[in-house]
């Protein structure tokens, strides 16, 4: 589990006469990852593609074009026989790609009548206002015309320049048309740069701008509904053709993988050679199957792994099915490398864990947790899901530490007596006679340990608290880190590199310790010696680096804070949306301030959960990234990626 599934090498050879049967065979296992051959001196070459690949590719291409333009997707539909779709495909495809070439030709031919009109539309709406035929704003001998936008009145200004003009307007929208002879032309020009002129395109069409309006829109709703029927005729289309479409896009990918094959594989004259890997557990079921589609021609072997391979390892996650979703998580960052730890087990206890540390609240949980099943189960996306499982691990911690914590949508379940001074003031809880416990005084900041754990009210220790529990996270990836570091290079290089972090945290704890008399005071000098050896044990196994990256023990611990400190934020975001709506509802018991303070309670308490999804989300997401893997991890692993296909539109003959 914390480790990568077992990988081995594998060489699979035989004659070319059965390299179609071979392939075939390792296809249908689904577990055979293969090694692009990439030809050298060696003599062999890169094999042909079986049958007309060309023809299987172009039918492809014509199947995902038809799926696109009807919208299908990755649909549930029935399963098809692979024979019978193989028969009707080469009519139906061509039938469906004429169909749909007419719709798509009609449609963009409509789209684009469309866009003309709307054009003309935005043309001549700046002229509606003005009287005029638009047939006359053009073809004078003897006058020009201009038609634009103004600022102002510039009738004074145009009969100081000439007693000859014609001058059509409109107050609202600022357009003007004004015919001057074209004697004047410049002057007029000149005149109307003054006021902002801004020449408008006229429409090279004719009629009134009114009417032009009017037939524009009855052409337009005349096209939408023509765009309505061909998408009602796409809809009849996909509901009809779904279940071939999905089948027939199905077994041509497989057809085309297959053929496409032997361009991946080495080849001679008269022998082929496949070079790949397997999982180890898997590799006598690839064994069996490949000797059986062959008669035993085909010779199957493992072949040891040498070290020069180890990049080159496909890496494919062994985790149990409850784990798998945060491999998600995993995937955004790296994959890790072979003979690498795979943290993701430990991600599932720590993410949840940090995310629910920093919400803690029921009702936030109740709400986001209902939300991440009505996605779940509304959104069939296999990409959607896993995230979805992660939120819903969060929200079962986030529910835990809400209990813990006794808040419910920042209202406190318990009521709490605070003193000040010799004033005692009981904050009420929404539970009727749940009182706080104190349990211990805590031996940070003065402060008493209750259930719940009023967080507002323990700052400090919740402060040192996450400190702590940060430290022992730091440390568990240090020991991951031993451990890598032995099965790359050994005891040694691991004991220097890593195991001098732990032995210098043990020195500073034992000098602290001392310190505040809590061991015998030899201790603090003991703690020192200690934290020397593993000072000069940290500078020989990572140079210089190593003593220089020493401050960031503690702020990598200190960062874990943010825990309590998001925490804190989210709580009094709730609390304040929370007096807001008290504070409007409290003059106004049953009015209309109570309707308002209802809806700001379900928009703040609303925009909180976005925020509360985000959030803590993010932060716990950093702990795991930035503090917890810069100790121990690298990744870069390759993805195991076998050559196959999981059959879920069509059986196989």
């Amino acid at each position: 589990m914390l480790k990568p599934r077992q990988m081995s090498r594998v060489l699979v050879v035989g004659h070319k006469g059965i390299l179609e049967g071979t392939v075939n065979a390792l296809y249908k296992t689904n577990l055979f990852h293969i090694e692009d051959f990439i030809e050298d001196e060696s003599g062999l070459k890169i094999g042909k593609p079986f049958g007309d690949v060309d023809t299987l590719s172009q039918k492809l291409i014509k199947i995902r074009s038809i799926a696109t333009f009807l919208g299908i997707k990755d649909e549930a539909c029935n399963t098809q026989k692979a024979d019978a779709v193989m028969q009707k495909l080469n009519s139906t495809l061509d039938m469906l790609e004429k169909d749909v070439s007419s719709k798509t030709e009609k449609k963009v031919e409509i789209e684009s009548k469309i866009k003309e009109l709307e054009s003309l539309r935005r043309d001549v709406l700046p002229f509606v206002g003005i009287p005029l035929n638009l047939d006359l704003y053009r073809g004078y001998e003897s006058l020009a015309a201009f038609a634009g936008v103004i600022k102002g009145e510039v009738e004074a200004e145009i009969s100081n320049i000439t007693g000859s003009y014609e001058l059509f307007s409109d107050p609202k929208s600022g357009s003007i048309v004004l015919f001057v002879p074209k004697a004047y032309a410049d002057a007029v020009s000149k005149s109307l740069s003054g006021f902002g002129y801004r020449e408008l395109k006229v429409p090279d069409v004719a009629g009134m701008p009114s009417d032009i309006l009017s037939m524009v829109e009855s052409q337009k709703e005349s096209l939408l509904k023509q765009i309505e029927s061909i998408d009602s005729d796409v809809i009849a289309l996909k509901s009809k053709y779904l279940d071939f479409i999905q089948a027939s896009n199905e077994m041509l990918s497989i057809e085309t993988a297959k053929s496409e094959a032997p361009l991946r594989i080495a080849t001679s004259e008269s022998t082929f050679l496949i070079e790949g890997w397997v999982p180890s557990d898997s590799y006598r079921a690839l064994e069996e199957e490949v000797t059986r589609a062959t008669d035993g021609r085909a010779f199957v072997t493992q072949q040891e792994i040498e070290h020069k391979d180890e990049p080159n390892i496909p890496v494919e996650y062994d985790n149990p099915k409850i784990v798998r979703p945060l491999e998600e998580i995993m995937n955004l960052y790296a994959r890790p490398r072979y003979k690498e730890l795979d943290p993701t087990a430990i991600m599932f206890l720590s993410f949840p864990l940090f995310y629910g540390m920093i919400l803690g609240d029921i009702g936030y949980a109740l709400i986001l947790f209902i939300l991440a099943l009505l996605v779940k189960k509304m959104v069939k996306s296999d990409a959607v899901k896993p995230i979805m499982n992660i939120l819903i691990y969060c929200q079962i911690s986030t529910a835990i530490f809400g209990i813990l914590y006794g808040e419910f949508l920042g209202f406190p379940l318990a009521s709490l007596e605070v003193h000040h001074g010799s004033e005692v003031i009981v904050q009420p809880g929404l539970i009727p006679g749940f009182s706080t416990i104190n349990l211990f005084a805590s031996p940070f900041g003065g402060e008493m340990i209750t259930y719940p754990v009023h967080r507002t009210h323990l700052v400090m220790t919740l402060i040192v608290a996450t400190a702590l529990i940060g430290l022992i996270h730091i440390n568990i990836g240090y020991v991951l880190g031993f451990i890598n570091e032995n099965r790359k290079h050994g005891f040694s290089a691991a004991l220097l590199e890593k195991g001098s972090w732990l032995v210098i945290e043990i020195g500073i704890l034992l000098c602290a310790l001392g310190y505040a008399n809590v061991l015998p005071s030899v201790m603090t000098y003991a703690g020192i010696l200690i934290f020397l050896i593993g000072f000069v044990m940290l500078l020989k196994g990572e140079g210089i680096k190593g003593p220089v990256e020493l401050p960031s023990l503690l702020s990598n611990s200190l960062s874990y804070t943010r825990i309590i400190a998001v925490g804190l934020s989210s709580i009094y975001i709730a609390s304040t949306i929370n007096n807001i709506v008290f504070e409007m509802m409290w003059p106004d018991s049953f009015g209309i301030m109570t309707v308002f303070a209802i809806l700001v309670f379900i928009f703040g308490h609303a925009l909180n959960t976005v925020l509360s999804i985000i959030a803590p989300g993010l932060h716990a997401l950093r702990l795991q990234y930035v503090e917890f893997f810069g100790k121990f991890y690298e990744g870069g692993g390759r993805k195991y990626n076998p050559f196959g296909y999981i059959r879920k539109y069509t059986e196989e003959k």
